[in-house]
């Protein structure tokens, strides 16, 4: 089936695969405490409510939510989501609203030391799965929202750095020593020159990476580093996986990333191919233009309609996410 083909196929069933619990998403922000005094993790919340929603402005976008209505529904699932290198909790503000809408509880947080204020730890990698499995036992256990999810349904979604995030996270066990090889051949590689300027911390090299099995569906758009997983490096994930590159990736081109990961699982998974796209355009749609060198988020290639791509592009989402941890899994494309 073409990617064409695929994307009708969802708009045509994306209403009738979604719970459609409630009418809109509800919206705020939580602080997440953590241990030793440390600064608390930033945390966008959607979830499903039954109250008028209304535009907010977030960054350069915005979404269409009831900001702090209460919440409709019981044993919710919950899609936890990490953000790319240098973003925050609301780089896919559009998607988690369209999850929220279908049901869903969304967590999305900004990551500590690599985010758009701190790039103070932006090449600790292992920072991150750990920082995702610490965001889902809180949201879980001790959240405002704790009472209304279901703990046997968590999803992980994240993008670029995060996509690498969420494979790890859901037990893939990357091999960050793979790094030198991959940069001598590709140096202008964004990865290769983000770690020329931050090198990788020595601890992360030999780091035990966080896994988290209470993780049952993934998915990952433009995957960093999805080199240094490799086949070995990938049995480790049971969870079904849902799988995005951008055709015309310039920041993570070639088949060092998504395609690595395609080729490497060695299973069935459901693996997409957007032509025409470019990496930043899995981030919402943008409202307002960026200052500076951040213009670059919200730059499409002539002719890419980023929010026509995003209204199937969030179906097809909240479709994975619902046929996995909602509905009866269904079994995936081989890839």
């Amino acid at each position: 089936m073409s990617f064409r083909t695929f994307l009708f196929a969802v708009l045509l069933t994306a209403a009738a695969s979604s719970q459609a619990i409630a009418a809109n998403a509800g919206f705020m922000v939580l602080r997440e405490p953590r241990p030793d005094g440390q600064a608390p993790v930033e945390v966008g919340v959607w979830y499903p409510t039954d109250a008028k929603p209304a535009f907010m402005p977030l960054g350069s976008w915005g979404h269409t939510v009831a900001a702090g209505a209460p919440i409709v529904g019981e044993r919710l699932p919950l899609i936890v989501m990490s953000h790319g290198n240098g973003g925050f909790f609301g780089g896919h503000a559009d998607t988690a609203q369209a999850l929220a809408e279908a049901g869903f509880v969304v967590a999305a947080l900004t990551h500590p030391g690599d985010n758009y204020k701190d790039q103070s730890r932006a090449t600790a990698m292992a920072d991150r799965p750990a920082a995702l499995s610490a965001l889902i036992g809180w949201m879980l256990e001790s959240s405002p929202l704790k009472a209304r999810i279901d703990p046997e349904k968590v999803g992980a979604f994240g993008f670029s750095s995060g996509g690498f995030t969420v494979l790890a996270a859901a037990g893939g066990e990357p091999h960050l020593s793979r790094m030198p090889g991959h940069c001598l051949a590709h140096p202008k590689n964004f990865d290769c020159k983000l770690t020329a300027g931050h090198p990788i911390p020595a601890g992360s090299l030999t780091a035990k990476w966080v896994h988290d099995d209470r993780i049952k569906a993934v998915v990952s758009a433009a995957p960093a580093l999805g080199f240094t997983f490799g086949k070995n490096g990938l049995k480790g994930i049971k969870a079904p996986i849902q799988l995005w590159k951008a055709a015309d990736d310039e920041i993570l081109p070639g088949d060092d990333y998504a395609e690595a990961v395609h080729r490497d699982l060695g299973r069935p998974h459901d693996y997409h191919v957007v032509e025409g796209a470019r990496h930043f355009d899995f981030l919402t749609p943008c409202d307002t233009a960026p200052p500076g060198a951040s213009q670059a988020l919200c730059e499409s290639a002539p002719g890419f309609d980023r929010r026509a791509f995003h209204r199937t592009f969030n179906a097809a989402v909240t479709r994975f996410f619902t046929d996995q941890l909602v509905a009866p899994a269904k079994p995936l494309p081989k890839g």
